[in-house]
């Protein structure tokens, strides 16, 4: 009976009607910080409310006096609680246990109300790859929107490049399309990097090479690239894999190298600490300043392969080590080199996932370089990547690790932008149907009715170039020379700085002209795109060849070409010795 009046007094204070109420509110943990981007769900409404990037909050209600809410926060307990208007709202979260006991799906692209039909694609090995399904057209005027993550990933790319190289077939699910096409980093003279935004856009339109009545939009973005003398202090916990399986030749001397070349530009201000997990974890360097490279050299070149792999009791120890020395404003981040083989404590991917997102709620990203073959476990580093909010490079050379840790180290290590989220509305007068080339889902995202987009992390300097295959409408081809608005993208991203959610649009206004008349970087993202999709079995890419991307490819080079562009080239002539009689007879069956 108590229980009833208390319902009926509750139903009566949240009676609707026309007048609005103001509640605000802070969301915290049990220490009492500020908990960002909470879910909030309100009775009074029925509808689902981001909470603000400072954790705080402010939400119109019918309700007089008191409304009802249900909080959610990954790492957290779901709480749900009643809200006054006349008060200043504490809401506490109590932080879940060392494993979160549920932890939804995220995708890589997301068109609201679409469901695909494709089927996964199986590839048997040592190695494990996430089951990708490729984007379908989908209908313009059904679905305009598409919301998906921008990171700095490009692992897929070198990993593609050590299957070739080693004169093999590549599993599909290892080619993703987008990290293939960013692996370049290219630069366009007529982008102007941002000094005062954090990103600026660029876009052309095309014909698709694989299909004459299809367009292909190009949307070019640059990020902020960071004053080298400026660089925030940096707190690095170097988390070293020298277990047995990192013995080969392939993987424990390549990684010394690769950390020796991280050393080098490391500078006094800096703080190094070292983990490696062989048999045990051990903490083989405590945190010393980047002034004392030969102790740290001193330090990889000692490091032995030897016994089995506790990755979880690592991850651990290196993320209270980055706590300890935490450097407010600072550069905080875990690098972990590994070849992903986890075989003690944690190893299921589900589980990983949930554990490195509770370590990553510290403020510490996490960049994850994978090394090896074989066993090389890609399905895993790139979800510790995602979730550890940072990046997830493969090395499989190295000219490679010079490549991520040298020439790119501010991009691989410095963040301008967190939780980075692309939202494209195409223009239905325009578009009758259009595909993301890339950022396809895993399987299990796809069927989760409950995934969301999962958004990346944008580092200094970086550039994407993102693909959009277009079905035109008569419209769009009539007169075809006049500017049109084909597309808006909107991105959405988190200041690293000060937590404060931002935004930047951007209008495609453009027109189609031939392929050949772009600017040759994007003719030669083009063919990369190519190699991606006949690699994969594209659906839409079935009567494409390997000579006909390299011819694209090679009409791109020039003298001002970087070494990678002319390598593509090779690596393209290998492909041919790999693949093409089989798939050709396969594709004509």
């Amino acid at each position: 009976m108590k229980q009833l009046v208390q319902l009926y007094i509750l139903i009566s204070l949240c009676t609707p009607c026309f007048t609005q109420y103001y509640i605000r509110g802070e969301i915290v943990n049990d220490k009492g910080k500020l908990i960002p981007n909470a879910s909030l769900y309100m009775a009074s409404k029925r509808m689902i409310f981001d909470g603000g990037s400072s954790g705080t909050f402010g939400l119109m209600s019918s309700c007089k006096v008191v409304d009802t809410i249900t909080v959610k926060a990954e790492g957290y307990e779901t709480l749900r609680t009643p809200i006054y208007v006349a008060t200043y709202n504490k809401i506490k979260l109590q932080t879940l246990g060392s494993i979160i006991t549920q932890q939804k799906n995220r995708l890589a692209s997301l068109t609201k109300g679409y469901k695909s039909t494709k089927l996964q694609n199986i590839f048997l090995s040592n190695e494990t790859y996430s089951n990708l399904i490729e984007n379908d057209f989908v209908t313009a005027s059904t679905y305009p929107q598409t919301t998906f993550a921008v990171n700095c990933d490009k692992a897929s790319y070198s990993n593609v490049r050590r299957f070739i190289n080693t004169g093999s077939r590549i599993p599909t699910n290892a080619v993703r399309i987008n990290e293939m096409v960013n692996y370049f980093n290219l630069t366009n003279p007529l982008l102007t990097p941002p000094t005062t935004s954090v990103f600026t856009a660029f876009s052309q339109l095309s014909y698709a090479p694989w299909q004459p009545a299809n367009l292909l939009l190009y949307i070019h973005l640059q990020a902020q690239k960071l004053n080298l003398s400026n660089l925030p202090a940096s707190n690095l916990v170097f988390l070293i894999d020298n277990s047995g399986s990192m013995e080969l030749q392939n993987r424990m001397p390549l990684l010394k190298s690769a950390f020796k070349l991280l050393i080098n530009n490391l500078r006094s201000n800096d703080t190094v600490s070292i983990v490696t997990y062989g048999g045990n974890v051990n903490v083989a360097l405590h945190p010393i300043s980047g002034y004392y490279k030969d102790s740290i050299t001193k330090t990889i070149e000692a490091m032995e392969a030897a016994g089995d792999t506790p990755g979880e009791s690592a991850i651990r120890i290196a993320y209270n080590l980055a706590k300890k020395n935490y450097i407010t404003n600072g550069n905080n981040r875990v690098i972990l080199a590994t070849d992903g083989d986890f075989n003690v404590g944690i190893a299921d991917e589900k589980e990983l996932e949930k554990l490195i997102i509770l370590q990553s709620q510290s403020g510490i990203y996490l960049t994850c370089l994978g090394i090896g073959m074989g066993n090389y476990k890609d399905s895993k580093l790139a979800i510790l990547a995602q979730k550890g909010h940072g990046n997830f490079c493969y090395i499989d050379t190295e000219a490679e690790a010079e490549k991520v840790l040298v020439k790119e180290l501010t991009q691989t290590l410095y963040s301008v932008a967190d939780n980075t989220t692309f939202n494209l509305k195409c223009n239905a007068q325009y578009v009758q149907s259009y595909r993301l080339l890339g950022y396809d889902n895993k399987l299990d995202a796809l069927t989760d009715t409950t995934s969301r987009i999962d958004g990346g992390d944008v580092g200094s300097g970086y550039n994407t170039i993102v693909i959009i295959e277009i079905k035109p409408t008569a419209l769009l081809m009539q007169d075809s020379a006049q500017l049109k608005n084909i597309a808006n993208l909107v991105i959405t991203y988190d200041n690293p700085k000060n937590k404060a959610k931002e935004s930047y649009t951007y209008t495609c206004n453009v027109s189609p002209m031939p392929l050949a008349q772009l600017h040759t970087i994007y003719q030669f993202s083009t063919a990369v795109a190519m190699l991606g999709g006949y690699i994969k079995q594209s659906d839409s890419m079935q009567s494409i060849t390997l000579t006909q991307i390299a011819q694209l490819a090679t009409n791109c080079i020039s003298s001002n070409s970087s070494n990678l562009q002319q390598e593509f080239v090779q690596l393209v002539l290998k492909a041919q010795k790999v693949y093409e009689n089989g798939k050709i007879k396969k594709r004509k069956q």
